[in-house]
């Protein structure tokens, strides 16, 4: 959060504020002039695991500022982990965790997107040293894939947590929830990650890409291939 804020307040091209609660959530008028959604142009989820505490309400004006008004949405890591009893969540932010197969590891990763603002800078193949989420009820043809595992450098033997039979990882993607722009990455979950400038970087291009700042498709596209694919 604080990686976030101090992005904004360096570069001047946004005022964040920061919270733990889920109070500034709602479209309701609230009292001593605290500002409401409609003070803001974007909300960013950091590792939100669980069921947050929004009443309907909450939840009804959090979608309506997305997809209606055209606000941005940017989760990192666990906001993936979040709302598993709100369908919409899950539809606006593109599915939910479902395991790290991984753990903690150096995760082999493809730059399936160098056009786009928040993975310009990676080159076409890396390495991070990062918890790799698995998501459920996610589909590629839903999401602009940004950045992949590399399911041709992977180790799948004896692991009971792989489930998904495609071996079809998602690093990084970006859709359209209504008029909204939504991006969501697994990348965050060490503390030495927001050290490191390629994730910084990312987080920051992210963040202005919601915004309108920049441009960056959220067309879907065919999974690459890569030499030694299981599938």
């Amino acid at each position: 959060m604080v990686a976030i804020y101090e992005m904004g307040r360096d570069s001047g091209l946004w005022d964040a504020t920061v919270r733990t609660d889920v109070e500034l959530i709602t479209k309701k008028k609230l009292e001593h002039n605290a500002k409401n959604l409609d003070y803001f142009d974007a909300l960013v989820f950091v590792s939100t695991t669980g069921e947050l505490d929004l009443d309907d309400g909450q939840k009804k004006d959090m979608m309506s500022f997305i997809k209606d008004d055209g606000k941005g949405f940017v989760g990192v890591h666990a906001a993936l982990d979040t709302n598993y009893n709100w369908p919409e969540y899950g539809e606006m932010i593109g599915g939910w965790f479902d395991q790290h197969p991984w753990s903690t590891f150096n995760a082999p990763i493809i730059n399936e997107d160098p056009s786009f603002p928040a993975v310009r800078h990676f080159p076409k193949a890396f390495v991070k040293y990062d918890e790799i989420y698995q998501p459920k009820e996610w589909s590629r043809e839903k999401v602009n894939v940004l950045l992949s595992l590399d399911s041709a450098k992977l180790n799948y033997a004896n692991n009971p947590r792989i489930h998904r039979t495609d071996h079809d990882f998602a690093v990084a993607w970006a859709k359209m929830h209504g008029k909204g722009r939504v991006f969501y990455s697994t990348l965050g979950h060490t503390e030495e990650s927001w050290q490191d400038p390629d994730i910084r970087k990312m987080y920051f291009e992210a963040i202005k890409w919601v915004l309108g700042m920049t441009e960056g498709s959220t067309a879907s596209h065919p999974r690459p291939q890569t030499s030694g694919d299981p599938h």
